[in-house]
């Protein structure tokens, strides 16, 4: 009998002869014969168990080794615009390998995502170990998510985080990547229902710990694909950034322009200054300085630095943390106008009137230094008259003048009258450890409006002075509401007993009329938030389309080239519009200008979705301790599934599910916004008061479930039901009909 080989030769031969490894190849290399195949099929199994062994249909691998045809993943070009792929089958025990694909230029252009059956050369000696000849394409990206891993006998399950999602899914034992019971991890779709009917998925990464104070905004990272970390020739090009120097620059380092901006700010890209003019024909008029970091001096087109910026389209902010556009050697340092240090900058000068009418501006290319890194609370309160060491030297040069400018631009901005919202802003308490200790709303103050005004002048002029100079810019463009969405804040505000004129040209002060009517009662904050809902999204375009919600003709986004790529592209147009060197708008820049404005539109409403799944989930965390406590809150989304409250004092909101609404069935209508109930013809519709007995509280999926209590101070009724499950009793426009019964009425008492 022919002895059986050892799992060494067997791993040897299989290397030696990758394309003969099925297992009657090997029985056959070894001469094994009869009975001895059920032992061979042991000792393969073992190998396999073991992570040495991979099973490819009928045939075994080194596991440590990729076949020489490959399903791969393209995961997209390098700094230098090589296209690199991963291999899908890899179980092996180092690092996924690196395969750079090799195409031929009549291959079809790949994207990050895309499938390809690929044909590999290892090589030796390269920071990748593979090359990859393009047999065909297989298809694109597949779906992905993340979740909560559940190990099984065999492999193990995922459970979703996403709110929306609650099918899980099965992962094999081969594709766990070693993930833990408990762990939170990434996984995509390898095949279609198995067993149970779920998908079949296998695990790409494993996060850690869920419940980690840190996870929070990890999870939105990766749950919105926001790359966090730059490729080594990104962050080659930002070390080898020197500082600029004057040359031809504008010299302002003895102007004492000042920095403002929260005390926790990570950047510093505005400084400001006024001085009274002097001209006798502008009496009372005002000089307004705003100097911003000039990014384009150290991301110059083309460069991997520009490639990347471009791709991320901005930075994302989360509470304990921030996921920035450039490196931090560009944005925490050489781009940030720090206190006392030269910095190079794109400086306006705008001068104003008394009334705040602008009357010109004129651009430069200059050297700043910062004269105080200041931050609004205690320039309010200098202004408020707590002065302290900080401020009192720059009262009278720096920070009166600057208040004295803002109250010329308010009466500008009355006459505008841009959208005036008020939506208190929340802010997520941390401590050290990252873990959540309350959930505060920012005061708004002066000086917040001050810099606010200051930067929407700043923005127009250089819109306007592109314009002028005929030069391809991107515009900030915020189109009116259509007319779907003003039905339905008329809606809303007939609902609250107010009124939102009809059959006229739509302009925002007609929407301040409708907030002022509201301000000071119980339904204010729902009729903002209806407002708010019923803009449509802004976006960057090469055209101009104006800005609906600033009341402005022109807007360019010009303030902010450290955390907006928009911003870098108008100061490239700056540059080349006024001739003031070789780093502005590239020919490339300007014909790709509709792409870009595309992209960066598309991540900016990525980044505000992390940031909003990222403030849920710390919301979620920090009520879960008050699960069973009695809250208040007012409705603020009507559904087929249940009513949306917005809670007074976090401003979270939690879903009742219509199981949770009371003993009876409830009627939804569409056109109403409004729930009725079948027995009793309770109404429930927007903006009425609530209260809530917190049920559930989901920090990993940022959700909450209540019951409902007491609608406008009457409790819900409770206990058994006769009318749950029979057929409504009620016929299913008598909602619709009561609706329109409390408009007639509001319109008949209505002044």
């Amino acid at each position: 009998m022919t002895q059986l080989p050892s799992k060494a030769d067997i791993l040897q031969w299989i290397s030696d002869n990758p394309t003969k490894a099925a297992k009657r190849d090997i029985a056959k290399a070894f001469g094994i014969k009869g009975a001895q195949r059920i032992d061979l099929k042991r000792i393969l199994k073992e190998l396999e168990a073991e992570g040495k062994l991979a099973k490819r249909r009928s045939s075994y691998r080194d596991a440590n080794v990729l076949p020489p045809v490959s399903v791969l993943e393209v995961t997209g070009p390098d700094a230098d615009g090589d296209i690199y792929a991963k291999p899908l089958e890899w179980s092996g025990d180092g690092a996924e390998p690196r395969i750079l694909l090799t195409l031929r230029e009549t291959d079809p252009a790949l994207g990050a995502g895309e499938r390809i059956l690929g044909r590999l050369t290892a090589i030796v000696g390269e920071d990748h170990s593979h090359t990859a000849r393009l047999i065909r394409r297989i298809g694109t990206n597949p779906q992905k998510l993340l979740g909560i891993f559940r190990q099984g006998a065999e492999g193990g399950r995922i459970v979703p985080i996403d709110k929306g999602s609650d099918r899980e899914w099965v992962v094999p034992a081969g594709a766990t990547q070693s993930a833990k019971d408990g762990e939170l991890v990434e996984a995509e779709q390898t095949g279609p229902k198995g067993r149970m009917g779920l998908p079949k998925a296998r695990i790409t990464d494993v996060l850690g710990d869920p419940s980690g104070p840190r996870a929070v905004s990890l999870i939105a990272i990766h749950q919105h694909n926001i790359p966090d970390s730059f490729p080594d020739k990104v962050v080659a090009e930002a070390d080898a950034a020197k500082p600029a120097p004057l040359g031809k620059r504008t010299d302002l380092r003895d102007m004492p322009l000042v920095t403002i901006d929260p005390h926790d700010a990570r950047d510093h890209d505005d400084a400001c200054f006024v001085q009274s003019d002097d001209d006798p024909k502008n009496a009372g008029g005002f000089i307004i300085w705003v100097a911003i970091a000039d990014v384009a001096h150290y991301v110059t087109p083309g460069s991997a630095l520009d490639r990347e910026a471009r791709m991320r389209g901005n930075s994302t902010y989360f509470p304990d943390r921030v996921v920035p556009m450039l490196p931090d050697t560009l944005s925490g340092d050489l781009c940030s106008l720090h206190e006392n240090v030269d910095r190079a900058c794109i400086a306006v000068a705008m001068t104003i009137d008394k009334d705040g009418n602008k009357l010109g501006q004129t651009f430069h290319r200059a050297l700043m230094r910062s004269a105080a890194s200041l931050h609004y609370e205690e320039v309010q309160a200098a202004m408020d008259g707590e002065e302290t060491d900080r401020t009192a030297p720059l009262m009278d040069e720096v920070i009166r003048p600057l208040y004295a400018a803002y109250a010329a631009l308010r009466k500008a901005r009355a006459r505008r009258e841009p959208l005036e919202l008020d939506l208190p802003e929340r802010k997520i308490e941390l401590d050290e450890r990252g873990n959540v200790t309350g959930v505060n709303f920012k005061d708004r103050l002066d000086a917040h409006r001050l810099i606010e005004e200051f930067m929407v002048l700043a923005n127009v002029a250089a819109a306007e002075v592109l314009i002028a100079k005929k030069s391809p810019l991107l515009f900030r463009v915020h189109e009116e509401p259509n007319a779907d969405k003003l039905d339905a804040l008329r809606e809303v505000a007939q609902s609250a007993g107010l009124n939102l004129a009809k059959g006229q040209v739509l302009k925002t002060a007609h929407l301040n009329r409708l907030l002022a009517q509201a301000k000071e009662t119980d339904h204010a904050e729902l009729v903002n938030i209806s407002t708010l809902r019923s803009m449509t999204q802004a976006y960057y375009n090469p055209e101009n389309f104006g800005h609906f919600g600033l009341a402005l003709q022109a807007y360019a986004h010009f303030t902010s080239p450290i955390r907006r790529y928009a911003d870098l592209i108008v100061h490239r147009a700056l540059i080349s519009a006024h001739g003031w060197g070789n780093d502005g708008l590239s020919p490339e820049d300007i014909e790709r200008l509709p792409d870009t404005a595309q992209v960066i539109s598309d991540t900016e409403r990525r980044s505000m979705l992390a940031e909003r799944d990222t403030t849920d989930r710390y919301l979620a965390s920090f009520l879960q301790e008050r699960i069973g406590a009695e809250l208040t809150g007012k409705i603020s989304g009507i559904a087929k599934f249940g009513v949306f409250v917005k809670l007074d004092e976090t401003g979270a909101d939690a879903l009742i599910p219509m199981r949770n609404l009371g003993n009876e069935y409830f009627h939804y209508d569409f056109d109403t916004q409004t729930l009725m109930g079948s027995d009793t013809g309770t109404v429930i519709g927007l903006g009425q008061k609530a209260t809530v007995k917190l049920a559930e509280a989901a920090p990993v999926t940022g959700g909450l479930i209540a019951d409902l209590l007491t609608l406008n101070d009457k409790a819900m009724a409770r206990g058994p039901s006769k009318g749950r499950g029979k057929p409504v009793r009620r016929k299913a426009g008598s909602a619709k009909k009561k609706a329109a019964k409390t408009a007639r009425k509001v319109k008949r008492t209505r002044k």
